[in-house]
């Protein structure tokens, strides 16, 4: 099975304390939708808090957020997986990589993280997070693999949301920034049954096949 969740901002209390977390056995696969988190400083205590995680009877995969350390994470080489590149970073911890396209459990998937954070100024965002030349990057092989897949899709992965649901949002994340516009064109030119995405620290709904996650664990079908 496959199951989808939200911000963990390298907070193994979630992990620790969630039992929603029972339902997801041996084998399933959890997503996270940006802002995993325990890719930031390199730290005793984080090496710690991924052993631990790597040691889970589940498998986890993630899309950065606006609290992923991409020069640690670009650190670890690229591989494939279940059809798409990732980034190992354990045996059972892949990170997805922008406009890649993956075959999980019978279901195609499209991943297209990145996070902007309106409370730090722009020059942050592009120091720490990926820069504008990446992001170019990641566009092309997005228009790619969605010519590539005739724009059909079973879920689509991210952590901003598209630009069109924004007023849906809360929480006063109201600002448009350059990948709510890129997710918009995404929208638009794809076909999919449901669209999950992170950030906003709420679990929502929104019809007809949007899905906002934070603190729970929902199951994908």
């Amino acid at each position: 099975m496959i199951f989808v969740t939200g911000d963990k901002h390298g907070q193994i209390e979630y992990f620790l304390h969630n039992s929603s977390l029972r339902k997801i056995k041996k084998g399933d696969l959890l997503i996270v939708c940006g802002d995993f988190g325990f890719l930031w400083d390199s730290s005793d205590q984080e090496y710690k808090k991924l052993k631990w995680l790597s040691k889970r009877r589940f498998n986890i995969a993630f899309v950065d957020g606006c609290f992923d350390n991409m020069k640690i994470i670009e650190k670890y080489p690229v591989s494939s997986w279940n059809g798409g590149n990732v980034r190992f970073i354990s045996r059972n911890i892949v990170y997805l990589i922008k406009g890649e396209v993956y075959n999980i459990q019978n279901k195609k998937f499209l991943a297209f993280g990145g996070g902007f954070n309106s409370n730090v100024s722009e020059d942050f965002n592009n120091n720490w997070w990926p820069n504008k030349k990446e992001n170019v990057s990641a566009i092309d092989a997005v228009i790619k693999n969605i010519e590539k897949e005739n724009g059909e899709f079973d879920f689509i992965v991210s952590h901003e949301a598209p630009a069109s649901l924004t007023p849906c949002l809360e929480n006063g994340f109201s600002n448009i920034n350059s990948i709510n516009l890129i997710l918009e064109e995404i929208r638009t030119h794809c076909k999919f049954k449901k669209w999950f995405f992170g950030k906003y620290h709420l679990d929502k709904q929104i019809p007809p096949k949007y899905n906002l996650v934070f603190e729970n664990f929902v199951k994908v079908d």
